[in-house]
């Protein structure tokens, strides 16, 4: 055999050999043929050479020309993130049990918060009644507890029940309110005679459950009304709605308290609204009431001098704007983050009821911008949910009760924060849930429970909340389980 030949011949050998050891060696995921790499070079598979991938294709080149070595991948349109984020957030909202969620969870967000300002704002007033720090604070403690227990009542209590209450608690709330007026038996507190001493460190003020009254048995007349169609006629809408609430204005009127009577009025416009009244017989209305408080205004030194507080930067002669500018102090000295809680200064005597009226000024000042944004933010919530929850019930005394009570809650916010802001007259009504007194949070929450009672009922968040059930998850998981196949784990 030529030497060439022979050389050839043992190469071939020598190749045959080394495949046969490189498939013995070769692990069974790299077994079968080489691809091919650069220049004839065979590249085991699943192997990065020269940073390469194991397939042998070669990186694609980079574009060519001015882009620099950019990529071409079409970059996503300006502001698709935010539509992105609206999106979700629509579709959050628009959830069965958002509102449900949001009544729930703003009001006692409101109502702990509330009860730590109570402590940090009252301490000082109840050391000066030589009391224990804590006096206020144990009171409004056993009224959230009370008022708890009657949200957990009306959030489970048939809307039908609701409606049987209305005449009794109306009948009852006016007896109170004339008893208000008895000598012996009424109170006056802060020039206003509208509280029943009941004993010990215990007083009711039964225009408080006025509120109430008036929203349940407002709402029970105009359903009744609707469904025989006899809202159509102006005397129906108006009569005996309008008498009714202004015989309670009355009664709280004869005991100077303005403010609640202001609320009561609120009530009262936002259920004729809700109503569909007319728009010449709703300005007709507010017309009427506005020239009654004119008068009454017109004719009290002390209101006009409130009146005259509305942005005031200095206490004025004889002090009569003293509380209106230090509660605009409290609130300027908080800053961003304020000065921490119990750190108050104007608490110490110089701002009178910071436990009360003006508990948002010391929150201001505690708690800075960041904290009385935070309490609005919960009031726009609670007042957002109540809306929703009254624009799409099908019931038209869930309408009315839903809506008169967020007319009611956010109504009463407003006037309080307004006032401790210097934009509104200091009407002397506390903050909702918020501010210290039980007669005032009582009926709130009760309030607030029947909200969650709407809320329930809606048909959607009824079938959202029956799948929570965990014998309903239950159930379904075991239909899953039997319909999966008998290999599968």
């Amino acid at each position: 055999m030529p030497a060439d030949e022979s050389s050839a011949a043992r190469g071939a050998d020598r190749s045959r050999a080394g495949a046969a050891i490189s498939r013995a060696f070769t692990p069974p995921l790299l077994a079968g043929p080489l691809p091919a790499g650069p220049a004839g070079r065979a590249e085991p598979a699943g192997l990065v050479l020269r940073n390469r991938p194991a397939t042998g294709a070669r990186r694609p080149a980079a574009p060519r020309g001015g882009g620099g070595g950019r990529s071409t991948a079409p970059r996503p349109p300006r502001g698709a993130g935010v539509r992105r984020m609206y999106e979700r957030a629509r579709r959050a909202w628009d959830r069965p049990l958002t509102a449900y969620y949001l009544i729930l969870g703003s009001s006692l967000l409101i109502t702990v918060l509330g009860l730590v300002m109570v402590y940090s704002a009252s301490m000082i007033k109840a050391l000066e009644l030589a009391k224990p720090g804590t006096y206020f604070f144990r009171k409004q403690f056993l009224a959230a507890v009370i008022g708890a227990g009657l949200m957990l009542l009306a959030s489970r209590m048939p809307v039908k029940l609701n409606r049987a209450l209305a005449y009794p608690l109306l009948t009852g709330t006016v007896f109170l309110m004339v008893l208000v007026q008895v000598p012996g038996i009424g109170m006056s507190v802060n020039g206003n005679q509208n509280w029943i001493y009941l004993g010990g460190p215990f007083q009711l003020q039964p225009s408080e459950f006025g509120k109430l009254a008036l929203v349940l048995w407002g709402a029970d007349l105009l359903a009744r009304k609707q469904d025989k169609r006899l809202l159509t006629q102006w005397k129906h809408m108006l009569v005996p709605l309008v008498p009714v609430a202004f015989m309670l204005l009355g009664l709280i009127m004869l005991g100077g308290d303005m403010g609640t009577a202001i609320i009561l009025t609120a009530i009262l416009f936002g259920l004729l609204w809700l109503a569909g009244a007319p728009t010449r017989l709703f300005a007709g209305v507010l017309a009427f009431a506005g020239l009654i408080g004119f008068l009454l205004i017109k004719t009290s030194p002390n209101r006009m001098s409130r009146l005259g507080c509305i942005g005031a930067s200095e206490p004025g002669p004889g002090d009569s704007c003293w509380q209106a500018v230090h509660g605009i102090y409290a609130l300027a000295s908080g800053g961003w983050f304020g000065s921490g809680l119990g750190a108050s200064v104007e608490k110490w005597g110089q701002l009178p009821e910071p436990h009360t009226d003006f508990i948002f000024a010391i929150t201001g000042e505690e708690l800075g911008l960041a904290g009385t944004l935070s309490v609005l933010a919960l009031f726009a919530a609670l007042g957002y949910a109540g809306i929703r929850v009254a624009g799409r019930t099908e019931d038209p005394f869930v309408r009315y009760a839903a809506g008169g009570v967020t007319t009611w809650i956010t109504a009463q916010a407003v006037i309080n924060i307004g006032a401790v802001l210097g934009l509104l007259p200091i009407a002397g009504v506390p903050l909702p849930l918020f501010s210290y007194g039980g007669s005032a949070l009582l009926p709130t929450m009760f309030a607030v429970g029947l909200m969650i009672a709407f809320a329930r009922e809606d048909p959607a968040a009824k079938a959202a909340l029956a799948m929570r059930r965990p014998g309903v998850r239950w159930k379904t998981m075991r239909r899953r389980v039997t319909k999966r196949p008998s290999g599968e784990r």
